[in-house]
């Protein structure tokens, strides 16, 4: 018997969206499209006659926006929601807020050849979709968003991309030689103490990285993070944790350190490795190939940490879809680090953290709620 379609509809003001994204997720044997809606009051009438499995939504439409579209879905019957936004600054303002009111991931839509990109993002596209019906809508928790008009205030840089993409590259093949050596990690046990505490996450990973960041004290050691997620929207999640978290969160820029009380988030379309400067742990932010489908990667983060700190880290890995940064929380363990991962039941998409606890990865498996704990116990 054949496995049931994943259902989908697809909400956009723009006919040209509608009618790509419609043929291009109905390529897909495993995708079927319900409807192309071009607002969501259309589309909040189609969902009475069949419910989707996935929602495909801009944000900026008329009639209702996106945002109260959303909240209405996540009152009524909470369903994974992909948003499809434009680069603008004002379209990521409002995409931040739609992660925070329970959307799980983001394609980001250029304002020019959207037609092209939407072709040539079909697999992304498809892949984000088949990530979120995976999704346990029962742990989705909604949250407070800061005012837009806030969130515009973070400062972007070039415009974004998609919110995978393919590719064979490796974490080695990422991380060439660095342009200043860095201090391996049996150095770095005699040199330093300083902990680092690095994350990654993927689907699901912006409320959890909220809920576990605004549980820590300012004095919590320096914390690296990778969240999947497309460029110029980094800046503004971070400015919005930043607000909420008693820590100082921000998007990395090359060069900065890694301290106590600070959390460095990697930036979109760019890959992040801890490096050290004498005693002193500092992050490198910079270009190169995609790897496990995602630049910034997990994967590169954590070999990058194993390499460096050792011992002195402390790696975990939560929701996601995929396999990003497995292999590399297995190098922070044989380095010495210690490792978590986040367990089924508390995981949106139990993915990423599944593959390294298959793999041998992981010291400790627990759910998000403890996980706060864990870093406070560890930082004693």
């Amino acid at each position: 018997m054949a496995a049931a379609k994943i259902k989908v509809i697809v909400v956009d003001d723009s006919a040209v969206v509608r009618q790509v994204n419609r043929q291009t997720l109905e390529q897909h044997h495993d995708i079927e499209v319900l409807a192309a809606c071009p607002d969501p009051i259309a589309a909040w009438q189609k969902m009475q006659q069949q419910w989707p499995d996935v929602i495909v939504t801009d944000i900026e439409m008329p009639r209702m926006d996106g945002i109260a579209f959303l909240k209405k879905i996540m009152a009524y019957r909470p369903t994974p929601v992909v948003v499809c936004s434009s680069l603008t600054q004002e379209g990521a303002a409002t995409t931040v807020q739609a992660l925070a009111a329970g959307a799980l991931a983001i394609i980001a839509k250029p304002q020019l050849g959207i037609k092209q990109f939407l072709q040539e993002s079909g697999e992304d596209i498809a892949s984000a979709v088949r990530a979120a019906s995976r999704a346990n809508m029962g742990r989705v928790r909604p949250s407070s968003a800061m005012p837009v008009s806030a969130l515009r205030q973070a400062q972007g840089t070039a415009l974004g991309q998609a919110h995978q993409v393919q590719s064979s590259a490796t974490p080695q093949a990422a991380l060439r030689p660095l342009p200043h050596p860095a201090t391996s990690a049996a150095q770095a046990m005699h040199d330093t103490t300083d902990k680092v505490i690095a994350i990654g996450t993927s689907t699901g990973g912006t409320q959890a990285l909220e809920a576990v960041l605004t549980a820590l004290p300012r004095t919590t050691s320096g914390i690296v993070v990778v969240q999947h997620m497309p460029e110029k929207f980094t800046a503004l999640f971070a400015q919005r944790l930043n607000g909420l978290c008693a820590m100082q969160v921000s998007e990395a820029q090359n060069g900065d350190r890694v301290l106590p009380g600070r959390v460095l988030i990697a930036p979109g379309g760019r890959h992040m490795q801890l490096v050290r400067s004498g005693a002193q742990y500092q992050v490198q932010v910079r270009d190169g190939p995609v790897v496990n489908r995602h630049k910034p990667s997990v994967d590169v983060l954590f070999r990058s940490v194993a390499e460096v700190a050792g011992r002195n880290a402390l790696g975990i890995i939560m929701t996601g879809m995929g396999d990003d940064g497995a292999r590399g929380l297995l190098q922070m363990r044989q380095a010495g680090a210690r490792t978590v991962a986040e367990d089924e039941s508390s995981c949106i998409v139990f993915g990423m953290p599944k593959v390294a606890i298959d793999m041998g990865a992981v010291d400790k498996i627990i759910p998000l709620e403890r996980i706060a704990q864990e870093i406070m116990a560890y930082d004693r």
